[in-house]
């Protein structure tokens, strides 16, 4: 068995059990039949692969997460600030700033990360650059800094 099936195995065994809640001999068997039966048409499609199981991130992923989840409550606390202080602290603007070479993956990772972070969203993704609008201009600079990319280029 590939690892990349295995992995996927795995997850949809947890994430059966976790949502059930339930751990009796029936809902054993319907999970085994379930997960047996995505794998199967998976595996048909052969759509498993490394972009759909990516592995290789399992060991590097806790940190990026925990790093990100520090940057979502700082994020918040300038978007609430920029809130109390009125129009006068809005200052939106849209950059697009140059990214250097990194997989679709880091790419996706890089946008997705942009966006989850209050205050910014991605409006665009070409092959070597992002545009990206925020509601103020300090935001623009902190990911024009390159602390990102860099974390994401780690990560993948």
């Amino acid at each position: 068995m590939k690892i990349h099936t295995l992995s996927l195995l795995l997850i949809l065994t947890a994430f059966w059990l976790l949502n059930s809640g339930l751990f009796k001999p029936l809902i054993f068997m319907m999970a085994a039949v379930s997960i047996g039966l995505v794998l199967f048409i998976s595996a048909r499609m052969k759509i498993i692969d490394e972009e759909s199981q990516p592995v290789h991130l399992t060991r590097r992923v806790p940190g990026y997460y925990l790093w990100l989840l520090k940057e979502l409550f700082v994020s918040n606390a300038q978007v609430v600030s920029t809130i109390w202080k009125g129009s006068a602290g809005l200052q939106p603007a849209m950059a697009t700033i140059p990214m250097n070479a990194m997989s679709d993956m880091g790419k996706v990772i890089y946008a997705n990360s942009i966006s989850l972070t209050p205050g910014t969203v991605t409006t665009e993704v070409t092959d070597n650059s992002i545009t990206v609008h925020a509601l103020d201009k300090s935001s623009i600079a902190a990911i024009a800094s390159g602390e990102l990319e860099e974390r994401v280029r780690k990560l993948d």
